[in-house]
Formats: structure tokens, C-alpha cells, sequence
């Protein structure tokens, strides 16, 4: 291989996403990595059902049901693990047909992913190869690597995607560099396998103790996951030895022997709030944890990863096969940039709010947490997954009296039977109309490419768009409102031409 249209450097979530997408739409890709086979260590461990959305455009929802564990909600508790408040949330489905918080292994999502990969034969995964430059040429970047053996060999590619992680070579190539938004805490984060059943609450336990801040989540059948804030002198090292790590987890564990619980992993990390200063250089793009760094607080991590994907792949795909024009591309960072920037202010001032203030602190959550619940609207707040809207954009029409529905998810609400709205559109643009159109505006979506969904009185799509206060709306191919309104016959004019038509599996 010496030339391929998009080369993806990483086959974590990020990259591993993007390489499905864009395989989905007939787009080869090349996907180098530095790893031979998966990464063992687990990491990430929370979902919420926007990115599990994504594991359905990727065929992987079944896959992913089978291996991951519902998670109800969150408590916050004190230093003596009495209930402060709790947020319970939907561990069934919630608005995307899909439960609102799910848990799981890290290295057994990236063996779904990889194996979702492997029913697309325009998809080539190299292991063992280390990315040593970027370069531009005329039509392409040039992508050099070494081989397992230290062997170089290079590659040109029309694109480059970026999800080598937060030390991400692509990201010095490009000569972008990461900003600081004021947060950094040392934790300190503990895997455990069990058989033994602990009988704590299914959900996320925040423990808010300014001596000792700590986070308690089961995390699947038999694993659980615990996070501490680290004190001054104090390392990892420090407890990984049982006899010292295990009175952390005890008022969890109980009295279950310790010869029943294995020690999977004691690491220690510094969680950030970063953001890079720009995500894209020409033909180069950022994705993932290499454009920007989330506190783990509200769980969005790898989520903001996978959500970068989900927004580049349709655009690359149309701007491949010459159906979008290339400048299409700028919506990216526009879009994505301060979506995953407010988020991580989100996770940050959770992170404060649960971790900070000492002695004093500590009493003002204890005085609020149980009223937290007469606040109006605050207990919905907390518990509603939905992000907010994309910032307007080449591909995000706002006019200029704000709408409501622009820019933010369709609910992918229930269509026909037991199909659901991704099902139908199948990623695609798609026209959603309270009313019938008339034979020269079916004429018009159908020749743009799009799909025609009728929302009649009384289904879910209805009562959101009467919400939303439009009779129509056009929806992207990522399921984001592209523009909204009353006047169908505009909206059907607004549609961007798209050609690209996904196999979804």
C-alpha cells in the first residue's frame, strides 16, 4: 500500500471509530498503531446513550448490550458513606433507544470494535507500527513509520487522522499545542476482580471527603473500579501493596477475604483540562484525546473521541467521492472544539464542587446535597445526557432568531415498529415533517440524497419537533440538526447534495 485516501494513526476508540465509519461509506483507510494487539490496561469505563448511539451506527449494539453492566445513577456520599443525594438514572433506555449510563471493560470494547472492523475488507490494520513523521506533498501527506522490526516504510495519504492520545505526535506535526483550563488532580486508580457480591448500590459512588475525595463504580459482572485523590508525598507505589490498598476499598468490600479479591491494576494518573489551540493543519486532523483532555468526573473522555469521529467521517466521506465541497471540513473544529471545551468545563466544575474546598466545603455540601432536589429543574439537569448544541457552522444553519432544535441530536425516536430513526435513515440526510410534502418537495429530498420521515400526531418525533417549536426539521447523517423551521419548502432547498451512501451493518 502507497497511497490510500485516509491514513488513522491510533486503533483506540477514536481511530477504531472513524476507521468503521468511513468503511461503512466505501472509504479505504489505512489504521497504524503502535501496539501489536490490543492495549491490556483497562481505562475508560463509562458510556452515556448519545455514544452509545455510535456503537449502533457501527453494528455493535448487541455486542456491546452483551458486555457491559447498567449503571443507575449517581449518589454522592459523605466520608462515612451516608447518602447526601442521589441522581437516579433510566438503566433501561432513554431517549436514543439506548440505557442512559453504561459501564464496561476498556480492552473488551476495542476487541468489539476491532472485530466490527474486520467485516470491512476496505479497512487495513497495521500493529507494531510507530509513526515517526508527517509530512505535506502536492495532493497528500506523506505518513513515514517503522515496523515491528524498526523497518521504515511510508505511505501518502490524501488525509490524516490524528487519534494517537495526549502524547499525540500528529498534534506536534501540526505544531499545535494544548491549553490549559486550570485543573489538575492526582489520583490514584484501582481495578478489581471479584466474584465475591459486594451489595453496594448499582450506580457511582462519589464519596465527598476533602481529606480523601474517592469514586466507587462496578463497572461489569465480576469488575470494579476505584478512584482516590492523592495527597501530597503520596504515589502509587504507595499502595500496591494489599495490605495498604485494601483498607481504601473496605467500606465497599466489607468483609470479603482478601484472597478473594485480584488486584487487576494500581495506577496512578493526573486527571487534566486541556484543550488544543487548533485541530487541523490542510490535511491533518486532531481527534480524540490528542485534541483534547477531559477529567473523568461526568465521564466524557472517550465518549469526546468517539463523538469527534462520528462528526468528521460523513464530511471526509461526502468530500471523498466529491459529493461536499472540501472547505465543508472547517465545520469540524468549529463545531467540535467548543462542544468538547464546554464539557470539559462541565466535568471540571463537578470535579470542584465534589473534590475541593476543605473543611469548609465539606459542610456546604453536606448543608446542600439533600436539598439539592427542591432546586427547580436541578435534579433534570443533572440527570438529562443530552450535550448542548454545536455552535453554527458551514453545516449547522442557525438563523438569526436563535431555534431551539439546531444543532443539537434527534432523538432517535421510535419510527416504524420496532425500527428506530437511525435505522431509517441509515446515515444519510434525512427531512423530518409533521406534514406531508408535496410531490415537488418528495421530488426534491429525494434527489438531494435525503430520506423522508413523516412524524405523525402522537409519536415521540412529533412532540419534539412541536417542542422545538418547527414543523421540519433536516437532520445530518451524525443524527445533528442540520436546520429547522416552518417553511418545509426552505428546508428542503437546504439540504447539502450527499451522495455517500453507508452499508451500515
Amino acid at each position: 500500500m502507497t497511497e490510500v485516501p485516509v491514513v488513522i494513526i491510533g486503533a483506540g476508540p477514536t481511530g477504531l471509530t472513524a476507521a468503521t465509519l468511513l468503511a461503512q461509506y466505501g472509504i479505504e483507510s489505512l489504521v497504524l498503531d503502535r501496539w501489536e494487539t490490543i492495549y491490556p490496561q483497562p481505562r475508560a469505563v463509562h458510556l452515556d446513550d448519545e455514544v452509545c448511539r455510535i456503537l449502533g451506527r457501527l453494528g455493535l449494539s448487541a455486542e456491546f448490550s452483551a458486555i457491559s453492566w447498567r449503571c443507575n445513577g449517581l449518589r454522592l456520599v459523605d466520608r462515612d458513606m451516608r447518602v447526601l443525594a442521589e441522581f437516579r438514572r433510566d438503566a433501561a433506555h432513554g431517549r436514543h433507544g439506548y440505557p442512559e449510563a453504561s459501564m464496561f471493560d476498556q480492552p473488551e470494547l476495542e476487541a468489539l470494535l476491532r472485530s466490527g472492523l474486520k467485516r470491512h475488507s476496505v479497512v487495513t490494520l497495521r500493529g507494531g507500527a510507530e509513526v515517526t513523521a508527517l509530512a505535506p506533498e502536492v495532493g497528500g501527506v506523506r505518513v513515514a513509520f517503522t515496523d515491528s522490526t524498526g523497518r521504515p516504510d511510508s505511505v501518502l495519504a490524501r488525509y490524516v487522522l490524528g487519534c494517537d492520545g495526549a502524547n499525540s505526535l500528529t498534534r506536534t506535526s501540526i505544531g499545535a499545542v494544548m491549553r490549559d483550563l486550570g485543573f489538575s488532580q492526582r489520583w490514584l486508580v484501582v481495578d478489581i476482580r471479584t466474584d465475591a457480591e459486594l451489595g453496594a448500590w448499582e450506580g457511582v459512588h462519589q464519596v465527598c471527603d476533602p481529606a480523601r475525595a474517592a469514586t466507587y463504580m462496578r463497572v461489569g459482572e465480576n469488575r470494579y473500579r476505584w478512584e482516590f485523590q492523592l495527597t501530597d508525598g503520596e504515589t502509587a507505589d504507595t499502595y500496591r501493596e494489599p495490605a495498604a490498598l485494601l483498607p481504601l476499598i473496605k467500606p465497599w468490600t466489607g468483609e470479603t477475604p482478601a484472597d478473594q479479591l485480584e488486584i487487576v491494576r494500581v495506577a496512578e494518573y493526573t486527571f487534566r483540562a486541556q484543550v488544543a489551540d487548533r485541530w487541523r493543519d490542510r490535511r491533518v486532523f486532531l481527534l480524540g484525546d490528542a485534541a483534547h483532555l477531559t477529567p473523568p468526573f461526568i465521564g466524557q473522555g472517550m465518549g469526546a473521541g468517539m463523538r469527534d469521529a462520528m462528526n468528521l467521517a460523513w464530511k471526509l466521506a461526502g468530500v471523498l467521492d466529491g459529493t461536499l465541497a472540501e472547505t465543508v471540513l472547517g465545520s469540524y473544529e468549529a463545531e467540535r472544539k467548543p462542544h468538547a471545551t464546554t464539557m470539559i468545563r462541565i466535568a471540571k466544575l463537578m470535579g470542584t464542587v465534589m473534590t475541593e474546598g476543605g473543611e469548609f466545603g465539606d459542610l456546604l455540601r453536606r448543608v446542600a446535597a439533600p436539598r439539592l432536589h427542591r432546586v427547580p429543574g436541578l435534579r433534570k439537569r443533572v440527570l438529562d445526557t443530552e450535550t448542548p448544541a454545536l455552535h453554527r457552522s458551514a453545516l449547522v444553519a442557525r438563523p438569526p432568531l436563535w431555534h431551539p432544535l439546531a444543532g443539537r441530536l434527534c432523538p432517535n425516536a421510535p419510527v416504524d415498529g420496532d425500527r428506530r430513526l437511525d435505522d431509517v435513515t441509515a446515515g444519510r440526510f434525512a427531512v423530518i415533517s409533521t406534514a406531508e410534502p408535496s410531490p415537488a418537495q418528495r421530488a426534491d429530498i429525494e434527489q438531494r440524497g435525503a430520506v423522508l420521515v413523516v412524524a405523525r400526531p402522537g409519536t415521540s418525533l412529533h412532540r419534539w419537533l412541536r417542542r422545538g417549536f418547527a414543523l421540519a426539521a433536516v437532520v445530518r447523517p451524525d443524527g445533528t440538526v442540520h436546520s429547522a423551521g416552518r417553511d418545509l419548502a426552505a428546508l428542503c432547498a437546504a439540504i447539502p447534495p450527499y451522495r455517500a451512501v453507508p452499508s451500515v451493518s
